[in-house]
């Protein structure tokens, strides 16, 4: 078993290739396979230049670190790897390599992955469970969590400023289910469920709002494993408003 922590966890005063010897060692490699394995690790995570593989790890950027943390975890061939949000900090090209380290090494092992990117968990996982508060809420592959919990639209509205409140509530009676789950800024994001509106409809009542709340602009599309995920794991924005209480008639 190996693992690769939140938190690069190096030497500073070794470089990135004395630290794979040291972790090869230890995993029982020796001779020409060791050395090797080494060229391989360094290779798929873009370390194998010869200034970079003499440099101390303390003079790494962190996205080097990175990647020889997630190169220390495969070395070897363990048979269980976890990895705890190994992409972190990575530029997108650097990101992208690296997956495709970590898809080449999942063949022969199995690779259990935390992480809060929905697209490096589509990319990488075959399965995914999504966790919220310790509870495990979820569970299957990307296309049946798409399927299952994905059957809605995924409204995201623009309004000036102030008019945030007003939008929300515009939102949340825009059609039956509708819940309004992401606010960053003046921006809000709705869930609708396909099943109580069509696409034609959502056009006409937003065109007709578009004064009334204030909307600048506006799209919909439909659910992707990122909505799955904000659906699952966020309180709707506001609470569902009261009805009006009704006078009791004496008998």
């Amino acid at each position: 078993m190996s693992v690769c922590p939140q938190d690069n966890l190096l030497w500073e005063s070794l470089t990135g290739e004395e630290h794979l010897y040291f972790y090869g060692r230890l995993k029982n490699l020796v001779g020409a396979d060791l050395d090797a394995a080494v060229d391989e690790a360094l290779k798929s995570v873009n370390l194998a230049e010869a200034a970079t593989r003499q440099k101390l790890s303390g003079e790494y950027s962190g996205g080097m670190k990175r990647r020889l943390s997630v190169a220390i975890s495969l070395i070897g061939s363990p048979l269980v790897v976890y990895l705890d949000e190994p992409s972190t900090g990575l530029d997108p090209a650097s990101r992208h390599q690296l997956w495709e380290a970590i898809l080449k090494a999942k063949k022969d092992r199995t690779i259990i992955l935390t992480t809060h990117s929905m697209e490096e968990a589509e990319v990488l996982c075959d399965k995914i469970g999504i966790f919220v508060s310790g509870e495990l809420r979820c569970y299957g592959a990307p296309q049946q969590l798409t399927h299952r919990y994905g059957s809605n639209y995924s409204l995201t509205v623009t309004v000036n400023p102030g008019m945030v409140p007003q939008a929300q509530i515009f939102l949340t009676n825009l059609a039956q289910g509708a819940v309004a789950n992401a606010l960053v800024g003046d921006t809000l994001r709705c869930s609708i469920p396909i099943s109580s509106i069509t696409p034609e409809q959502i056009f006409s009542k937003m065109e007709a709002a578009r004064q009334s709340v204030g909307i600048r602009d506006w799209g919909v599309a439909n659910a992707s494993l990122e909505d799955v995920f904000i659906q699952i794991a966020s309180p709707p924005l506001i609470e569902d408003v009261p009805k009006p209480l009704q006078t009791l008639q004496q008998a």
